[in-house]
């Protein structure tokens, strides 16, 4: 069993990762508990999916996450005629050696922004699968390894506007969180046309942390203690998904680990080097509810998945907070 952090360790945690969300806040104005999942899902090393209406600031967040550490960073304009080779690489053939060299796609980043990922087809879509899950990229039988961290952060529209590809479950499945911007307030709205009515507060955004950072702290993350009624909790809920008539399609076993790396990282983000029910309770509409897949009861009764999770929550029986 792994060591939990130390409170120093702990303590630089929280203020790096409070350091990333004030870059972050200071592009995306009143915002804060998207950029705290956000900033979460990039400690719990998942890949987080960013889903509204176009021009509610998808793209800029995820961009403002990606300048904040000082690791590379690619963004990929998903479109119906991009193909898989443009994200994964290609063997070219190289007339001087006689031999095929291998030309990086853009997957090889620590950071990747994927811009309207269900504005490709399918097929493009199922390129990240290997990517996402392990950390690899096969092309012509070859494996390369992406270098960590590493993080997909895809942008994606409603649906129901013109000229989107649904997204695929398997390919759900694989991104930890999902968020929803929604529209600012008034007067973050009036805040964002002082500070970006002349030039972009990207311009100016400066690293505060680097990739190595990172990566050492999330490590320290996944270290953090889990008591067995705490594991057995986030089972049941699985469980509750996979068992109701109001879903046609439960939470993966997937799902359950993701929700244990998130609800880890929420309880460092706390300050605790151990994870609470209120830990896994704050993180289950964000980590779940895209997973899942409505019956038509549901969806006739005008009901979200989201909604299907909170009647759930108060079934389960919640664990003592007990360590």
């Amino acid at each position: 069993m792994a060591t939990p952090p130390s409170e120093s360790a702990l303590g630089e945690l929280r203020k790096v990762a409070g350091d990333i969300h004030q870059a972050v806040s200071s592009v995306i104005e009143g915002k804060s508990d998207v950029v705290r999942t956000a900033v979460t899902v990039l400690l719990a090393e998942g890949h987080l999916l960013i889903e509204d209406i176009p021009g509610v600031g998808k793209t800029m967040l995820a961009k403002a996450l990606a300048r904040s550490i000082d690791s590379p960073m690619r963004r990929i304009q998903f479109t119906p005629d991009l193909l898989p080779s443009d994200i994964t690489g290609v063997s070219v053939f190289n007339q001087d050696t006689r031999t095929f060299e291998f030309r990086p796609g853009a997957i090889f980043a620590n950071i990747v922004v994927g811009d309207e990922i269900n504005r490709a087809s399918p097929k493009t879509q199922s390129a990240l699968l290997e990517c996402m899950e392990e950390g690899q990229v096969t092309v012509d039988g070859t494996t390369y390894t992406l270098r960590r961290p590493f993080m997909v952060m895809a942008t994606q529209n409603p649906i129901e506007m013109e000229g989107t590809f649904p997204l695929p479950e398997a390919q759900r499945d694989r991104f930890m969180a999902r968020i929803s911007m929604g529209y600012p307030t008034g007067p973050a709205e009036l805040a964002m046309l002082d500070t970006h009515g002349a030039t972009s507060p990207l311009d100016t955004l400066r690293p505060v942390t680097d990739g190595a950072t990172v990566q050492r702290l999330a490590d320290h993350v996944q270290s953090l203690h889990a008591s067995p009624g705490l594991r057995q909790y986030i089972v049941d809920i699985a469980a509750a998904t996979r068992t109701t008539s109001m879903l046609r399609l439960g939470a993966s076993p997937r799902a359950a680990l993701q929700l244990l790396r998130a609800s880890r990282a929420h309880a460092a983000l706390e300050g605790r080097d151990h994870v609470i029910p209120e830990d896994v309770v704050a993180l289950v509409p964000a980590v779940l509810a895209h997973r899942l897949l409505p019956s038509a009861e549901t969806q006739v009764a005008h009901r979200t998945t989201t909604d299907v999770l909170h009647d759930l929550m108060r079934r389960v029986p919640v664990p003592s907070a007990a360590r």
